[in-house]
């Protein structure tokens, strides 16, 4: 089972990107998915999530109004399109996926993470 994240890179401040994290099987399609991100000193911080369904979001409000997750069943894939963004955005963005749509926002998911895809945003 994997989950395998792309679409990091370098932009400049106020430029968008979008991640995408393909996962390997079909089931993740009932799963809650998520995506978190790690700057260099820091924790690692929950960023944004959608429900099994695809029709519950939730945002860290540091990146509300700027920041849009998605998902594609048929690709099995989810994406965090960002828009204006900062060079505090910069971090590692990792992709994760969990049975619980509440236990991936409030601790992160139990067992499955994707490896991280960098973002760097040059101010």
């Amino acid at each position: 089972v994997q989950l395998q994240a792309s679409g990091g890179g370098l932009v400049q401040a106020g430029g968008s990107l979008r991640l995408s994290c393909a996962a390997s099987e079909r089931t993740f399609n009932d799963f809650a998915m998520g995506w978190f991100r790690q700057a260099p000193g820091k924790e690692r911080e929950f960023v944004a999530a959608v429900s099994g369904s695809g029709i519950t979001t939730y945002y860290a409000d540091s990146v509300k109004g700027r920041f849009t997750i998605s998902r594609d069943k048929a690709k099995n894939t989810v994406y965090l399109q960002m828009n204006s963004l900062k060079s505090e955005d910069t971090a590692v963005y990792y992709c994760a996926a969990d049975d619980s749509y509440f236990r991936l926002i409030r601790w992160g998911p139990r067992d499955y993470w994707g490896k991280g895809t960098l973002v760097t945003v040059s101010s």
